[in-house]
């Protein structure tokens, strides 16, 4: 009789973890439909709910992130993470995996270390190119690392590492509709050059004061059109002052692009944050990016993510407190130069890793199969 594979993923926190690990699991299931998928994420964070949505089951741990500005407050977090410990092992011993899987994020340290006390084999999936302190406390012990970037060994031990690049939602790649399509579902104009703004699932403040401030910029270069995407949180504040504005027929703004896959068809050029995830999505889909990476992110990943694309010229890069002055100036010269759009749609082409997913799948059942 065939035993039946069981897999726990963890992590999340961000649609950057959240995503790919769904592509995981999805390319688990499509090698062995039978497999047992668990994931196991914080309580409160985004994963509670895109996961469910995935058609995955979800148990949340107490965990919570480490607050840097006040260190008193770290007495309940580090309470907390004890109690995620217990919760985890509970969760392994009562699920029994085979392999257990972290993506990132804060339930993915107690997950893992757990699992490795335990002695079931864990693979980290790293996706950016300067490793955070959890995933290189884990690599010790960790059976398999695959990662997204050359010259992780600076981080973990060499022989664990398989470069397998960072999975993406899977629709991305889907022909769904041409550009003059996808336009038209923002109301925009098919013979204009359009910039899509994107500050990732919760939004970014520098992104939204930059155009607010450079609502003139925008007026004054109406050959150009803008896709503003500026998250939940930020809408109704963004809406309430531009209501006080000159309408503008080449700006479209909105909360939360759901179909990505349409927002990127679209664009011309891309300006966003440099999280991981939305780096291996420029690439796979050869689309130029200015990259502006938030300065609040643990040990400045995303200005090492943004440089490892800018140092072999995939990618442009503005600094975070440069934005308003500067990035509304660099992305319209940039969009309206057919060679700098094309070398950059070229250069970042040749760093797409496709078929991740899949690829860190099979890494997965390997380990079931040792």
């Amino acid at each position: 009789m065939k035993k039946v594979k069981k897999i726990i993923i963890s992590g999340g926190g961000t649609g950057g973890h959240i995503f790919p690990a769904i592509s995981i699991a999805n390319a688990i299931k499509e090698i062995d439909p039978e497999t047992e998928i668990l994931f196991v994420g914080a309580e409160g964070r985004m994963e509670m709910q895109r996961v469910p949505d995935a058609g995955y089951k979800i148990i949340g741990l107490p965990i919570a992130g480490f607050d840097r500005k006040h260190l008193l407050k770290n007495i309940i977090v580090l309470v907390k993470i004890i109690r995620s410990q217990w919760k985890a092992k509970s969760i392994i011993k009562h699920f029994s995996p085979q392999v257990v899987v972290g993506v990132g994020g804060y339930a993915s340290g107690p997950t893992l270390k757990v699992a490795q006390m335990l002695g079931i084999p864990t693979l980290i999936q790293e996706q950016n190119s300067y490793a955070g302190v959890t995933n290189k406390l884990l690599a010790k012990n960790a059976d398999k690392i695959c990662v997204a970037y050359e010259g992780m060994e600076k981080f973990f031990p060499e022989e664990k590492i398989v470069i397998t690049g960072n999975p993406v939602r899977q629709n991305l790649l889907q022909e769904t509709m041409n550009k003059e399509e996808s336009l038209k579902t923002f109301n925009l104009d098919p013979c204009k050059k359009t910039i899509l703004v994107v500050g990732g699932s919760l939004g970014a403040l520098t992104f939204n004061r930059t155009l607010i401030s450079g609502l003139s910029i925008i007026e004054k270069n109406s050959d150009i059109q803008f896709i503003w995407q500026t998250g939940k949180y930020y809408f109704k504040k963004v809406t309430d002052l531009l209501s006080q504005k000159k309408a503008l027929p080449n700006l479209h703004v909105i909360d939360f692009i759901k179909d990505m896959n349409v927002a990127y068809k679209a664009a011309d050029l891309v300006i966003s944050r440099a999280g991981a995830s939305s780096i291996s999505e420029f690439c796979l889909l050869h689309k130029p990016v200015i990259l502006v990476p938030s300065p609040n992110v643990a040990e400045d990943h995303q200005t090492k993510n943004a440089m490892a694309l800018v140092n072999k010229q995939a990618a442009l890069y503005v600094k975070d407190i440069e934005a308003v002055d500067k990035l509304l100036n660099v992305a319209i010269k940039t969009v309206n130069e057919h060679n700098i759009l094309d070398n950059l749609g070229k250069h970042i082409a040749q760093l797409a890793l496709p078929n991740s997913a899949k690829i860190i799948a099979n890494e997965v059942i390997s380990l079931i199969k040792k």
